[in-house]
């Protein structure tokens, strides 16, 4: 699928005149930031909205909601002095003017400062836990504080409870006899947890501290933007940075994960195969205290934004960055590291084979944690190029049937999904994409060869999203294969394109760059005519979850676009037929109704959703006490719920063992993960739905 960038930025020029004329200054650079982010988001998306009064109500109220859900900061009397811009934010977005915005950030920033005292004082004193109360923890029905003395009763009753419940921890580690808390006095230990609180929050608002304008002004923007629908989003250029990383699996730079600690920035973690594992001189612990770029003179990052030392340390493959690294021991050292292409091994799709003797034996399965491809490297990976890598190995092991994974795969590439789906059938449409005012266009498989024409099984959960979807709608459509899972799939059918605002302006690069929109330009429709939107994918065999009583998915968003449904295009198949699917059907629905584990299952489900419909808790230390043993006893019966399936065997496939034993933590990687689906239940009973696709009639 193409989009044609020039169209966008053609019908954006007549909104965009006065780009031809601004002057350097922060203010225009966010009005022109605001014409060019309306202007494109009502001529391209799918569903645009008018800009009116109704308009500026959504996003006056979701966007006091964003930055201020927990309702710390906000009375009344601060929402008094805003309530006068709630029907004129229209008006502000047209003319790109930030009234509303700069009053809000006002406000905020002289919350903070207030607030900070509030904490602090209430933390400075022992709290009274014999006194019963109760505290109301469902935030969406919250009220904003009338004045200043009910926001301190909020902080006071919210900080009361982050003090009781680590005080109960504390508590029970001392009936236990640990050696930390053993000898010290309840007194000692609430003091120690209001410490504990006070250091959480002391944390938070140093983090708030650090934040920018435009960090303010980006959640302002994303409120603008989410209005029309959840997914379309305003991207400042390092958060469009991070998107493809994710999306692609590479980035170029020197391969840590870093995290803030105190005032510096921390090594977590070394990538395997990255420069930095290479050079074996930045161990994870190491504080990095100052970063230079190759000769350059060193700059010290301590007290910066990790977002900050991040963007010094990143920077294009063949090129040198120098970290002054403080180590665990004390001693300081310079490491040199020339940066590459680093490689995020763990999102990308990979097989083993499963034997699981009595039911099915050689079973190959694949697991596929997200749709990635990089779009912005000329041979970057491929979850289809991989995902067809991974057939072609279990073919060669000649296995008897082939299980596709893809819970938890919130999905990606459209275009991988296409090709994909092609792998398992001859050749045919695999979905319907459609823009705003135009006819659906029909993307399909042109490829007549079948790469895998066995059994197959696909494995989706609640959290199977967006590209995850249309393959299991696909294959479910076709009868290719069997669709097991939870109750449906998260429900996302709407496909969206990011835009370079910077093309958007000719000239102006003093105001550059601006960032990107993320928009939601066509909505998805299976090849039966129905829409994933909302209603994701049913399974064809449902297996009970966590959430098999909770509400989840797209369905629970705000602003969320509406199910459709368009005519369904010719399809079929002939590679096999799943004409015993209902027989296969009632067998499971048999197994799961007798399984001790799946009881457990809708048990531990009926639990989390009764917590979730519960609102009031506890403030008393007795009374919270009685209600955690309460709980702890509950749960202690669903601990080790999922125990070894006894008999299965897993295995690489054999030449994939190089390249895992090359390093300790890919060893190590995979034997966890292994160890992980020797606990699986669902891929337990999805085995034996295979033992019953493979018989004969």
């Amino acid at each position: 699928m193409k989009i044609r960038g020039p169209i966008f930025f053609s019908l954006l020029a007549a909104a965009l005149l006065i780009g031809a004329y601004f002057p350097n200054t922060t203010a225009d650079k966010e009005a022109m930031l605001m014409h060019t982010i309306i202007g494109g988001v009502n001529q391209l998306h799918y569903s645009p909205l008018e800009i009116d009064d109704t308009f500026s109500e959504k996003v006056f109220d979701l966007y006091l909601d964003r930055i201020d859900a927990n309702r710390r900061f906000f009375t009344q009397e601060d929402l008094a002095r805003l309530k006068p811009f709630k029907k004129n934010l229209d008006d502000q977005a047209l003319e790109g003017t930030y009234d509303f915005f700069n009053l809000s950030e006002e406000l905020f920033l002289k919350k903070i400062t207030a607030t900070q005292s509030i904490y602090q004082e209430i933390l400075s004193k022992p709290f009274d836990f014999d006194v019963k109360e109760e505290i109301d923890l469902k935030l969406k029905k919250k009220p904003f504080a009338k004045d200043d003395a009910q926001l301190r009763e909020y902080w006071r009753k919210n900080l009361k409870y982050d003090v009781m419940t680590r005080l109960t921890t504390k508590l029970e580690a001392k009936a236990e006899g640990d050696e930390k808390v053993k000898d010290k006095s309840y007194e000692e230990l609430e003091k120690d947890a209001r410490d504990a609180v006070l250091k959480v929050f002391d944390k938070w608002y140093e983090r708030m501290a650090k934040d920018r304008r435009s960090d303010h002004l980006s959640n302002y923007l994303n409120a603008v933007t989410n209005v029309f629908d959840p997914h379309t989003s305003y991207y400042e250029r390092k958060d469009k940075e991070n998107f493809d990383i994710n999306m692609s699996g590479t980035l170029e730079g020197i391969g840590a994960r870093l995290q803030l600690e105190d005032d510096y920035t921390k090594v977590s973690s070394i990538v395997p195969g990255g420069p930095a594992w290479k050079g074996k001189e930045l161990s994870a612990e190491d504080l990095i205290m100052k970063v230079a770029q190759g000769d350059e003179e060193p700059v010290d990052v301590a007290g910066w934004r990790l977002d900050d030392v991040v963007k010094m340390i990143r920077g294009k493959k063949g090129t040198e960055v120098r970290l002054t690294v403080k180590k665990p021991d004390g001693t300081i050292k310079v490491v040199p590291i020339v940066r590459d292409v680093v490689i995020l091994e763990e999102g990308y799709a990979k097989s083993v084979i499963l034997d699981y003797p009595g039911t099915v034996e050689k079973v190959g399965y694949i697991n596929l944690p997200r749709f990635y491809a990089d779009f912005n490297r000329t041979g970057g990976r491929s979850c289809a190029v991989d995902v067809g890598k991974e057939i072609e190995k279990l073919n060669k092991e000649n296995v008897s049937g082939i299980i596709l994974d893809l819970r938890n795969n919130t999905g990606g590439s459209l275009r991988d999904v296409v090709t994909m789906s092609g792998m398992f059938i001859e050749e045919g449409p695999i979905v319907q994409v459609k823009a705003r005012d135009r006819k659906p266009e029909v993307l399909k498989d042109v490829d007549p060869k079948v790469q895998y024409d066995g059994p197959l099984i696909v494995m989706v959960n609640s959290f199977s999203a967006s590209a995850s979807e249309i393959l299991a709608a696909a294959l479910q459509d076709y009868g290719r294969a069997v669709i097991v899972g939870s109750n449906s799939t998260f429900g996302k059918g709407t496909v969206q394109r990011f835009f370079d605002l910077d093309r958007a302006i000719r000239g102006n690069s003093e105001v550059k760059p601006l960032g990107d929109v993320k928009l939601t330009i066509q909505k998805f429709y299976r090849v039966n005519g129905g829409s994933t939107q909302l209603k994701g994918v049913v399974p064809d065999i449902i297996l009970p979850d966590a959430y098999h009583y909770t509400k989840i998915g797209e369905k629970e968003y705000e602003h969320a676009l509406k199910w459709t449904e368009i005519d369904p295009v010719t399809y079929e198949q002939n590679v096999t037929k799943l004409d015993r699917l209902n027989e296969i059907k009632r067998a499971s629905e048999g197994r799961v109704a007798t399984s001790p584990v799946f009881k457990k299952v809708l048990e531990k489900a009926k639990i989390l959703k009764d917590q979730e419909d519960r609102t009031n808790y506890p403030l008393s230390l007795a009374a919270y006490q009685a209600y955690r043993k309460d709980l702890e006893k509950t749960s202690d019966q669903y601990d080790d719920m999922f125990e070894k399936i006894e008999g299965l065997k897993i295995q690489n496939p054999a030449v994939d063992l190089p390249f895992i034993q090359a390093d300790s933590s890919r060893i190590a990687r995979n034997d966890t993960w292994i160890a992980s689906l020797q606990k699986d239940a669902y891929l337990e009973e999805t085995l034996r739905i295979m033992e019953d696709l493979q018989q004969k009639k």
